[in-house]
């Protein structure tokens, strides 16, 4: 009996080992949160914040960088994360700005960094939320063997064998991503009950791909693209943690769907830690390479808007190798995701092909102590450009801010202390560098051939009206930290 014991103890710790052996390419858990800016989350230490502890966990154990911008909206900056190039390159520049083909053809003409890793060998899955083009994450020319998603009704009901979803609705095509929702996995619709919560659905589906591919020992690549913390069509809805099951809080207040807000993320944090509890679990902590940050600013006080709030993100990473920075001054932007990922996993790109960003691999694990001089973003016609001590912001000669405003930060960020510079001499030489700059990224005009098409013509006569306008060249009233006066 006893040998019987000792065997199985030793076959146990054997397939332990398999199990947490290192490989030369880490996996990597890449997230993506919905419409929240870094403010709300405890890290960034501002007072509006949520409790975040797992979040909070993973910026003290990593790098959390100060300053990381995509794009003001979804679209473009998920289009962004999966190519490492700009909207300026892609032609993505707002949900409904895919100028050319590129709503077709982003990935044929871009490389996808799903497909770049699945070509390097490893398991490749993907779960929430897409909405980076009609090219579908399951398709060859993006890369994703596995997925999980959130469909629209259209999509469900083209489905194999037609099927019939009976879940709850945010609108009359718009299925629930939270309460009873419309989730698509690997070709099939879940059958799923008044009681399911979508972010629980993805978040188990990742873990169990994690735990797959680890037994298989195959490296992983588990890109979450949280559908959370979106609001619905109808408000905010409840959560686990806050409110009645199923409520997508039709008839709550602004006050309400505010707290509602609050305590999503806070969920959001509850997911987070157990995603990391499972890394932990199973013996490649090690190995792991986490990368958490969220797509655009929050909806009404940052999303769509072209000032610095619109773009500012969450960008924290930590794991494998990266060396434990905390908070850091250094820049960084959507467009060093992908060939950050690339850069860890030894893949190469296609001849032909480039990004636009640079890989953070050498900051992440110490090699050097620099990333960029400049960062980018950008929503519509508008461009915002950063280094770490100045910002030009609302460059849009369509929106009659051919010169943007430029302001001196210093180490100021979330628009405390910053300020406006006007014909300031002392400050010339830097922004002719932002001129230099932005002479590989020129701003859109309004001879561009998009505007003559349908689409544009519909789309600019909206973005042109005078309300419109106010809300892209300005903060929100709670967030009018700094001079914005119209000059230059």
């Amino acid at each position: 009996m006893r040998n019987i014991i000792i065997f199985t103890l030793l076959f146990g710790l054997n397939i332990f080992n398999i199990y947490a052996q290192k490989s030369e390419q880490p996996n990597i858990l890449l997230i993506v949160l919905d419409d929240v800016s870094p403010d709300l989350y405890g890290a960034y230490g501002l007072p509006q914040a949520v409790k975040t502890p797992n979040v909070d966990k993973l910026a003290s154990d990593g790098v959390m960088f100060k300053t990381c911008y995509a794009s003001a909206m979804c679209g473009p900056s998920r289009v962004q994360i999966m190519t490492g190039k700009y909207g300026s390159s892609t032609g993505v520049m707002h949900n409904s700005i895919w100028m050319g083909d590129s709503n077709q053809n982003v990935y044929k003409d871009h490389q996808a960094f799903g497909k770049l890793l699945k070509d390097a060998g490893y398991a490749t899955a993907i779960a929430g939320k897409w909405h980076a083009g009609r090219s579908m994450p399951y398709e060859k020319e993006v890369g994703f063997e596995e997925y999980c998603l959130w469909e629209s009704l259209k999509k469900i009901e083209k489905l194999p064998g037609s099927p019939e979803f009976k879940g709850q609705m945010e609108d009359f095509k718009t299925t629930s991503r939270y309460w009873h929702p419309g989730i698509v996995q690997n070709h099939q619709m879940l059958d799923t009950k008044p009681t399911d919560f979508g972010p629980d659905i993805f978040s188990n589906f990742i873990m169990d791909f994690m735990e797959r591919k680890t037994k298989e020992g195959i490296p992983f690549l588990a890109y979450w693209p949280s559908v959370a913390p979106h609001g619905t069509r109808t408000g905010m809805p409840t959560n686990p943690l806050r409110g009645e099951v199923g409520d997508l809080g039709k008839k709550k207040d602004g006050k309400e769907n505010y707290e509602r807000f609050k305590s999503l993320n806070e969920y959001i944090d509850v997911l987070i830690g157990k995603v990391v509890k499972k890394i932990k679990d199973l013996g490649i902590e090690d190995n792991t390479i986490i990368i958490f940050t969220s797509d655009n600013g929050t909806a009404i006080t940052a999303k769509t808007r072209g000032v610095e709030r619109g773009p500012h993100v969450i960008n924290i990473i930590a794991g494998a190798g990266v060396k434990k920075r905390g908070a850091t001054y250094e820049l960084t932007d959507f467009s060093d995701i992908a060939p950050t990922l690339a850069d860890y996993a030894g893949a190469k790109l296609p001849k032909g092909k480039k990004f636009d960003g640079i890989s953070l691999k050498p900051f992440l694990t110490g090699e050097t102590e620099k990333t960029k001089e400049f960062i980018y973003g950008f929503i519509s016609t508008s461009q915002i450009v950063r280094t770490k001590n100045y910002l030009l912001e609302v460059l849009n000669p369509m929106l009659g801010m051919p010169e943007g405003r430029f302001y001196y930060t210093g180490e100021h960020r979330f628009g405390k202390g910053y300020q406006l510079l006007i014909d300031d001499l002392n400050h010339t030489k830097e922004r002719k560098r932002f001129t230099k700059f932005l002479k590989d990224f020129p701003p859109i005009k309004e001879d561009h051939p998009f505007w003559q098409t349908k689409r544009g013509k519909r789309f600019l006569k909206e973005y042109t009206s005078e309300k419109s306008v106010e809300k892209h060249l300005y903060n929100h009233r709670d967030y009018k930290f700094y001079d914005e006066s119209s000059v230059l």
